[in-house]
């Protein structure tokens, strides 16, 4: 089945609702909202780990991520300053570049990890800056820092609304408890010998249970926090809402309806709902290697089509109040994962290869301009800030450093940026049309690829190509004002 099938058609073949009809695109009239603002809705739906290969690619079923595609403007080569979750969170809403994350130091309730802080002083989000002229502001999501660090607190009394979700990393309190059987079911074998591993899939899986009943997923919950949100938003225009949904983030426990779309229906052992972040080699034999790697992948696609259904739900609703012609549409990620990929599964920072550090990021003009087209541009998270405040009209205010990428809506190319470059804890990246250097900010453990001959990233140079990977490296020393820090007390 094409990526391109209709909601309808998608859910009618895969058996995933009863009456698919409720889920079919509709553009009814706008009697349920008020009448046509004079500056543009904002609408981020920001999805975590979410792989571009998966929503560009034909790795999994998106029809609705694919309609957003179709109807706005598509960066192909979008790569995250800062990574992972907090890091690109504040990079997409600050508008400001993060790495190479200077003056860190570990903050309660956050990762013990570079660049893991709160929204500085001297740093303003876009969600601020549009409240501040005028604009109704929310913002939904499941994310455990985000929605619950007590150094978000002021972050999320920000907005005139803020819904958020418990549950995927233990908050929650739920009262159902995990039987060893489910738990059992749920890790593979090769999964067990770690008992923060079994804790942490125990607690997903008790305040989640959605394996039987999708409807209880942490996306389907933030989705359906969205759609609420948009009523009042309909009242209340011009708005800003954010949805930001930690699912596909692992564990991963979908529904079997879900795996048969990608795995063998005839497999019943126990899943791998988890991997380690870990070169495979390291816990998997290899006379098992393809059978665990190839149910990893099934149950990520698996999550991935899940966490798109219900963004369907809420794109619905969109619809349904006739917001859609007067709404900026977009749809980023904070980073993607490996699935096997160069030997490594979870999110590694010294392999910042595309299938973890480029992501999906479309921008959907309200008069649909672009629509359908690509463009090459290196974009990237901490441009989404000023572009949305071109968009709606307001002053970008110093603090942002990212480019307004909306020039393009107006036939007019951004500032000339010939490569990418960011970090992720300790280690940084950089890309240019010709060269991929990866490497530890101690100018250590450096990788050099060409991207003409070696697309695929398979044969690292840097050991016969020393000067070019020490120049790709002094250019990101130079790019980010001066020697790149190291936390050697920090997690990687």
């Amino acid at each position: 089945m094409p990526p391109t099938t209709t909601r309808r058609r998608f859910l009618e073949a895969t058996g995933l609702a009863a009456a698919a009809g409720m889920f079919a695109p509709r553009t009814l009239d706008s009697s349920g909202a008020i009448g046509r603002p004079d500056r543009p809705n904002i609408v981020v739906v920001v999805v975590d780990t979410l792989r571009v290969d998966h929503v560009y690619g034909a790795r999994a079923l998106t029809p609705n991520m694919d309609a957003l595609a179709r109807e706005g403007l598509r960066f192909t080569r979008a790569f995250p300053e800062a990574m992972p979750t907090v890091p690109a969170r504040k990079s997409i809403l600050t508008g400001r570049r993060q790495f190479p994350f200077r003056r860190w130091h570990d903050y309660p309730g956050l990762m013990a990890m570079p660049g893991w802080t709160p929204i500085r002083d001297g740093e303003t989000s876009f969600t601020a800056v549009l409240r501040h002229a005028g604009y109704w502001t929310a913002y939904a999501t499941d994310n455990p820092f985000l929605g619950w660090a007590k150094s978000y607190e002021r972050f999320r009394r920000g907005f005139d609304r803020f819904a958020r979700r418990g549950g995927q990393v233990g908050v929650g309190g739920s009262n159902y408890r995990v039987s060893d059987r489910e738990l059992m079911h749920w890790l593979h074998p090769v999964l067990r010998g770690d008992p923060k591993v079994r804790e942490r899939v125990r607690l997903y899986m008790a305040n989640g249970g959605y394996w039987h009943d999708e409807s209880r997923s942490f996306a389907a919950r933030v989705f359906t926090d969205g759609a609420q949100l948009l009523d009042a938003a309909a009242r209340n225009r011009p708005f800003a809402l954010v949805v930001d949904t930690f699912e596909p983030h692992e564990p991963w426990t979908p529904p079997r309806s879900y795996i048969d779309l990608y795995g063998d229906p005839d497999y019943h052992a126990p899943e791998p709902s988890k991997p380690y972040y870990a070169p495979v080699s390291s816990y998997i034999d290899p006379s098992a290697a393809d059978t665990v790697l190839g149910r990893m992948r099934a149950l990520y696609a698996a999550e991935v089509t899940m966490t798109d259904r219900w963004l369907g739900v809420f794109m619905d609703r969109m619809y349904e109040l006739g917001l859609d012609r007067d709404t900026v549409i977009v749809l980023v990620a904070d980073h993607g994962i490996l699935l096997g990929d160069h030997g490594w599964t979870g999110k590694i920072s010294i392999k910042l290869h595309p299938e973890l550090a480029q992501v999906p990021f479309v921008i959907v003009h309200p008069e649909r301009r672009l629509a359908g087209e690509s463009d090459a541009y290196f974009a990237s998270t901490h441009d989404l800030g000023p572009t949305l405040l071109a968009m709606a009209g307001v002053e970008t205010p110093r603090s942002m450093d990212g480019i307004d990428l909306s020039t393009l809506f107006e036939g007019r190319r951004p500032p000339e940026r010939p490569f990418a470059y960011g970090g992720y804890s300790n280690a940084h990246f950089l890309r240019t049309d010709r060269w991929a250097l990866i490497a530890s900010n101690r100018a250590d453990n450096m990788q050099l690829f060409d991207l003409k001959s070696d697309p695929g990233e398979r044969e690292d140079l840097a050991g016969s190509r020393p000067k070019k990977t020490r120049e790709l490296h002094k250019h990101v020393v130079e790019q980010a004002g001066g020697m790149l820090p190291y936390y050697g007390n920090a997690a990687q």
